[in-house]
């Protein structure tokens, strides 16, 4: 299995207000994120509007999102549905894309039990040939991912790691102590990540890391030399861009930084709203401090 390790930017999808994908847009952010140290990509992910997204518009992002990356950093794609059959066949399609893992998402309408959850995410699994991340984010989903799924799960030989955004960093310990070796955990910007490291986490899928990629991978960079003194006040300032992100919608927030810096990635997909004048103030204002 391939070794995921490190900051994996979510990235946003760039669409014109047709519904077309601006793969150029997104193949120039994916290049200037590679060339800034990142170690992995991660299109679909929340920041990525997979909820919004059909199914056409999904594979053109990972298709540009791979055709970019060019094999220099590892591709992660979001794979997310409410029905095991669709998600398996997007899973297969992106591993047929050239894809190196699948993030793996559930949404759910109507609630689910333990059983039918597993069930959901042993399908992927089990539908391709490279690694497979879950994906856990309560505050969205109507079925969690418990611990004794997790542990059920992590025995599975693709299922090798959880990104986990329930924001409780005690549950991120449990796991770790419940699964050992057999999966390993990336925090989300609900957490804090140098913590999440010291406890024994390997990196970090996040949003942010799009418009702060060199601090990101800086800030992996000190809490693998473990010299947490230092890693700790670089997160200090961080996390004045998660606190002002966690204010407003998140694909919004990334998309706004991301024009500020000069990319033409377009307002987020309606009904989402782009930030307001006086929101996009604050995300210039928290960019310009960390310079």
């Amino acid at each position: 299995m391939p070794d995921f390790h490190g900051v994996f930017p979510y990235l946003v999808s760039p669409i014109d207000a047709d519904g077309r994908i601006r793969s150029g847009v997104l193949g120039q952010l994916c290049d200037d994120l590679i060339k800034a140290g990142v170690h992995g990509l991660t299109p679909l992910g929340s920041t990525g509007e997979f909820a919004y997204l059909d199914n056409a518009q999904r594979r053109v992002v990972v298709q540009a999102t791979i055709e970019a990356a060019q094999g220099r950093v590892p591709v992660v794609a979001g794979v997310v549905s409410t029905a095991i059959a669709d998600a398996v066949a997007q899973a297969r399609s992106y591993q047929e894309c050239g894809a190196d893992g699948i993030l793996a998402i559930l949404e759910a309408y109507f609630p689910l039990g333990d059983a039918q959850v597993e069930s959901y995410f042993r399908s992927i699994a089990d539908a391709v040939d490279i690694p497979v991340v879950i994906y856990t984010n309560p505050q969205f989903q109507r079925s969690d991912l418990s611990l004794d799924v997790i542990a059920r799960l992590s025995t599975h030989p693709r299922i090798g790691y959880i990104k986990d955004a329930s924001t409780n960093t005690g549950r991120l310990l449990s796991i770790i102590n419940r699964c050992g070796d057999n999966i390993r955990v990336f925090s989300a910007s609900a957490h804090i990540p140098a913590a999440v490291m010291l406890i024994g986490g390997v990196g970090w899928m996040a949003g942010p890391a799009c418009i702060i990629p060199r601090h990101s991978v800086e800030l992996y960079n000190l809490c693998k030399a473990q010299r947490w003194d230092d890693a700790m006040a670089l997160q200090r300032k961080l996390w004045r861009v998660n606190e002002a992100f966690a204010r407003y919608n998140l694909a919004a927030c990334i998309k706004a930084g991301l024009a500020i810096q000069g990319y033409d990635v377009g307002d987020p997909v309606p009904p989402q709203a782009p930030l307001t004048a006086d929101a996009r103030k604050v995300v210039e204002a928290v960019l310009r401090e960390l310079g």
